[in-house]
């Protein structure tokens, strides 16, 4: 199997999973469990796996937007048919909601005297986030979310805009490559670029690829390694690497 069509496939399944276990770990994934444990002392499983996204976005970039997040798959399922790009100068929106969380996070656990506790499956019952009708409802909320804000501001605007993990991704991210850890990025071949656009066109996170791929790598901290811009480009110009 050529490995484009891997990857695609690879892709499609790993999504398609994502969706279809999303009420099973989505309290794992919310910003509000990390709070409600936070007024107790407890460390909840949420905020364990932001830390984990944290230190995996080291060496595998923002992978996790692309072949992970159910948040990512649905935007991307709406725009199958076509959105139009996002205006990328209101990304500045996700960094105020990520940093009121924060703060937040940190008032409540300093009321509670500090950690007092560990406790992975906080706010689930056995486990699974989606179990009764109140759950239910903000799971339909957040889907709708997700759901709605593509349509109205373009691809993946809620990565952009109201994405509370980005954040931990990006400063992960960024955390590696200052340390000059080994990570999966794109590179790219400059020389063999013929401006056809395909790469911008395709791109969910609207970035002007054929730009960034002058300096022979997409080195924006929006890149989320979905390879589009990789499987779209006829000419090879560009390519997964690791170093």
């Amino acid at each position: 199997m050529k490995p484009i069509l891997f990857r695609i496939r690879v892709r499609a399944a790993c999504t398609t999973l994502s969706l279809i276990l999303f009420p099973v770990f989505f309290y794992y994934l919310s910003p509000v469990i990390p709070m409600m444990g936070g007024s107790q002392g407890i460390v909840t499983g949420s905020l364990i796996v932001f830390l984990v996204l944290f230190l995996s976005a080291a060496f595998l970039g923002r992978g996790f937007c692309s072949y992970v997040c159910p948040g990512g798959a649905i935007q991307d399922s709406v725009c199958r048919t076509g959105c139009r790009p996002f205006n990328r100068s209101a990304r500045w929106i996700k960094w105020l909601v990520w940093g009121s969380w924060l703060v937040g996070l940190a008032f409540l656990f300093r009321r509670a005297g500090g950690v007092r506790g560990i406790r992975f499956a906080f706010g689930t019952h056995g486990g699974v986030s989606v179990s009764d009708v109140s759950s239910l409802i903000a799971y339909t909320m957040v889907v709708l979310v997700f759901f709605i804000l593509p349509l109205l501001f373009g691809r993946r605007a809620a990565c952009h805009t109201v994405c509370w993990m980005a954040p931990f991704l990006i400063l992960g991210r960024g955390a590696g490559r200052t340390l000059g850890l080994p990570s999966l990025r794109v590179r790219s071949e400059p020389e063999s670029c013929v401006s056809c656009g395909r790469c911008d066109a395709v791109c969910p996170m609207s970035l002007p690829v054929s730009r960034q791929l002058a300096a022979g790598e997409i080195a924006s901290s929006d890149c989320i390694l979905c390879g589009l811009c990789v499987d779209t480009c006829g000419r090879k110009t560009l390519k997964f690497a690791w170093r």
